[in-house]
């Protein structure tokens, strides 16, 4: 898309600090982190939200899971843990309508939705 922030992100328009990268997905560092460790992941063929990605192509949930999945154990996250967060729509707090996942981690978490 044309006008889609974390498309040119992926296709080097925009600068980012990417931390992971694959043929179908990237991660990179969440420019308003919210805990200590807070990362994006994004599948490189936009989908508006969760619920288009999973009409359009479910197997890009996987792919994202599988990314996120070897990034977290090549950084060691899985001992103390981390959280998915994903947003749909505006009044959930979603202002980048390319389908993404945030991780949050490195330190203990207070309640979801605090």
């Amino acid at each position: 898309m044309d006008d889609c922030i974390f498309c040119k992100l992926f296709e080097g328009k925009i600068p980012s600090t990417r931390i992971y990268e694959d043929d179908t997905v990237i991660g990179f560092k969440d420019l308003r982190p919210q805990a200590r460790i807070h990362q994006l992941f994004i599948h490189k063929q936009h989908t508006r939200d969760i619920n288009d990605l999973v009409s359009t192509d479910p197997n890009q949930l996987t792919e994202l899971f599988r990314a996120i999945a070897a990034y977290t154990a090549r950084e060691g996250l899985t001992r103390g843990g981390f959280r998915i967060v994903t947003n749909l729509g505006p009044d959930a707090g979603q202002t980048v309508f390319h389908t993404h996942l945030h991780l949050l981690a490195g330190e203990q978490l207070g309640p979801f939705g605090a």
